[in-house]
């Protein structure tokens, strides 16, 4: 009670993140409220002397911010021009019959999330499972193609929000690559176990496809929306201007999806809100970052959003970076609001809002988050990275 009356943001921030988790068709709104609040807060009672310290944490955190926004526009373009190379509609087609065909499309899920935001990776792998399974997908099923998106993007600092943000915030891109050594064994789990969930319930219908023409200029529009992020990390350290390099560049020789910047904007404002509400928090106060509490984030995130999480976790400083690219990208899986992933697939599949029904049929996924977890810290052990800026 102590801890929470000295440092009563945290309460605040507790809240917004509640008024997140029950109020899903408002959460730009319950961000931007939450974010006031804080700052308020912050204004009155921390150092009403120096009311110009917070304008001062605002200019360190701009470049973030505006990073960050770059980025979560430019993928949803990149995504959308993904979609339209046609190159998701022929994935049937490479799909075998029984739960095995059902465990492929999994796995295409999860190495599709490593290079595309793994939110429009879980959107294409459910168009394709209405597809391939005549529209009756398992509420188990719907589950695993979130947390296969959430999975393939856990070890790629393109395939997550959470990733994304620990490599503008400097976190090499390979000391999140790991991540992949819990993510393997837990997609082996839950998949073949909700592989075997839905062929009982609806058997894969993987009919051929054809006369389908793959528009390679879309594909040239990504592996330059890729690679200029790439470079532009290496060179400038603000991998948002090769997004956009690239996404102009593409202008010149194909149409470009922007309508999807208005269909995004509102999901990134709700974004970099609680990211720079997470970044006014006295994390100093936190419990000290070793694999105990990673764990443990993990099942916190699959009830509160795993961004301002990770940007808890970055403001803190200490922690093994693939250990908990996992922990905070996987575990949100295990609840449908845990993830924006989850939140995205359900307007598809308004049948999977439901904690029990998702609990209750998804429950590998949890089993498949602690092995996993376990596994990674057997093999690679507990490495924090300290200093990587």
């Amino acid at each position: 009670m102590t801890f929470l009356l000295e440092n009563f943001e945290f309460v605040l921030f507790a809240l917004t993140l509640v008024g997140v988790a029950v109020l899903h068709r408002h959460t730009m709104w319950v961000a931007l409220a939450g974010m006031t609040a804080v700052i308020i807060y912050k204004l009155i009672f921390n150092d009403p002397e120096n009311p110009f310290q917070l304008v001062h944490h605002f200019g360190e955190e701009a470049r973030t911010l505006i990073n960050l926004l770059g980025l979560l526009l430019g993928f949803a373009i990149l995504a959308k021009h993904f979609e339209d190379s046609k190159i998701p509609a022929i994935l049937p087609n490479y799909l075998k019959s029984g739960w095995l065909g059902a465990f492929s499309l999994l796995a295409m899920i999860c190495v599709l999330s490593s290079f595309l935001d793994n939110i429009a990776a879980a959107m294409i792998g459910g168009t394709v499972a209405l597809v391939v399974f005549k529209g009756k997908v398992h509420i188990g099923y719907i589950a695993a193609i979130v947390a296969a998106s959430n999975a393939g993007g856990a070890g790629s600092v393109i395939g997550d929000t959470t990733t994304t943000l620990m490599w503008i915030d400097g976190v090499p891109a390979f000391n999140v690559l790991h991540a992949y050594v819990a993510v393997i064994p837990a997609l082996l789990i839950f998949g073949i176990i909700t592989s075997i969930q839905q062929t009982r319930y609806q058997p894969i219908m993987n009919d051929s496809v054809v006369g389908i023409k793959i528009d390679y200029r879309k594909i040239i529009v990504v592996i330059l929306i890729l690679g200029g992020a790439i470079a532009t990390n290496i060179l400038l350290d603000f991998p948002a201007a090769g997004v956009w390099i690239g996404i102009l560049i593409g202008v010149l020789f194909t149409s470009t999806p922007w309508e999807e910047i208005k269909n995004s904007i509102k999901g990134s404002i709700f974004l970099m809100a609680l990211v720079f509400t997470a970044s006014m928090m006295p994390v100093q106060n936190l419990p000290e970052a070793c694999w105990q509490s990673t764990f443990v984030l993990g099942f916190v995130s699959a009830v509160f959003d795993n961004i301002p999480l990770t940007k808890l976790a970055l403001v803190q400083g200490g922690y093994d970076w693939g250990m908990l690219a996992y922990a905070v990208g996987f575990g949100g899986s295990m609840i449908w609001f845990g993830s924006s992933a989850g939140v995205a697939i359900t307007n598809k599949f308004p049948e999977a809002r439901s904690v029990t029904k998702w609990a209750k049929h998804g429950w590998s996924i949890a089993i498949a988050y602690v092995i996993g977890f376990f596994i990674l810290l057997a093999i690679m052990g507990w490495e924090p990275v300290i200093g990587y800026k």
